[in-house]
């Protein structure tokens, strides 16, 4: 069976990702190849964060990466086999910015045809360690002979697929459920790639933050908190009223401890906005928002600063193993990294009063 290979650096850490024919990477059309190449050389082509309240910038934003939308008239004009080909063509587009033609990679992850034969009549024997059935699309992870396994479920009836990790997280494999095509799929392996990149480089003085992160006078400055608390409407003010300012990432920035001191890298992984910037600066700062009525803004201590850090890690917290080696990165972070709360509302004051404070 032909197999496809590319390989990636993200955070400093080179990953591989292999597809099982008929599954293949999608072309990049004329315009992207020059976009990925500026990207890769971390250039700022425009992309702007996407908040709650601008959700007419996600459109906006795809036409400027070159996104070409699936549209009924497009569909009805292929064929069968244009059909196949579109559907197992995955677009890594997000990932093309970051590759790379050779290195050792730190884990692989392998997408297959289908679920192997028999692997579902060991559902028996595996033990739940953790499930997300809030809002879908939902999963549950469990453990089986030193496997860890994720099912992911694109509602209760339809299964999307499941992702194994073998015994170490080196080895990675995703099986698509039967009748699954490549959106779906892509949107698993994303997942999948962040969950195996996290357990992977947990003793490697590596972090995935839940932030958006914001580069000033040649420093990122991350951005982070619950849920809804602003992250990507702060950046974006940032970018709004503060000359010179730039968008790293907005939704998973990797930052890791090397050569004495933290450094923040864009990912491939930035939520709705696409932001895909093969960037690196010193970490400046970390802050953390919660909504107020007034805007204040206040140095943490090291233990509250370790408690806010560790929150936004996006790790499995039900894996004790993998947190005993993330707790010592999250330490170094909180007693050499300025770590701030800053109590805030959507405006250009609260930039002013934080931009004041983390820049002196």
């Amino acid at each position: 069976m032909n197999v496809e290979c590319k390989r990636y650096r993200i955070g400093g850490h080179t990953v591989e990702v292999r597809l099982e024919e008929p599954w293949t990477f999608k072309a990049l059309n004329e315009k992207q190849v020059d976009l990925v190449e500026r990207l890769r050389r971390g250039e700022d082509i425009g992309v702007e964060t996407v908040p709650a309240d601008r959700v007419e910038q996600l459109s906006v934003n795809e036409e400027l990466m070159g996104k070409e939308a699936m549209t009924r008239a497009r569909w009805d004009a292929m064929d069968a086999g244009e059909r196949d080909a579109f559907r197992h063509a995955l677009d890594f587009l997000q990932y093309a910015p970051f590759e790379v033609p050779d290195g050792e990679p730190l884990f692989t992850l392998t997408v297959h045809t289908g679920i192997p034969e028999g692997f579902e009549a060991t559902r028996p024997g595996w033990t739940l360690v953790t499930a997300v059935e809030d809002v879908p699309p939902f999963y549950h992870g469990y453990l089986f002979e030193g496997k860890t396994i994720y099912d992911y479920m694109l509602d209760r009836e339809h299964r999307a697929g499941y992702f194994v990790m073998e015994e170490g997280y080196r080895e990675g494999h995703y099986y698509p459920a039967p009748g699954v095509g490549g959106r779906t799929t892509l949107f698993q392996l994303n997942t999948s790639l962040m969950i195996q990149y996290t357990f992977a480089t947990a003793g490697l003085g590596t972090l995935l933050l839940h932030a958006s992160v914001t580069r000033y006078e040649g420093r990122g400055n991350l951005f982070f908190g619950v849920s809804g608390t602003g992250k990507s409407t702060h950046s974006r003010l940032w970018h709004d009223h503060v000359p010179g300012s730039d968008l790293m990432n907005d939704d998973n920035p990797v930052i890791r401890y090397e050569d004495g001191g933290f450094r923040v890298y864009g990912s491939p992984w930035s939520g709705k906005t696409l932001c895909y910037r093969n960037v690196v600066a010193p970490v400046g700062a970390l802050v953390r928002l919660e909504q107020y009525p007034e805007n204040r803004i206040e140095r943490l201590e090291p233990l509250q600063a370790y408690a806010s850090v560790i929150a936004a890690v996006s790790t499995i917290r039900w894996n004790h193993g993998i947190m005993d080696l993330l707790v010592p990165t999250v330490e170094r972070v909180a007693m050499t990294v300025p770590c701030y709360r800053l109590r805030c509302r959507p405006d250009e004051e609260a930039v002013r009063v934080c931009k004041n404070a983390i820049t002196i």
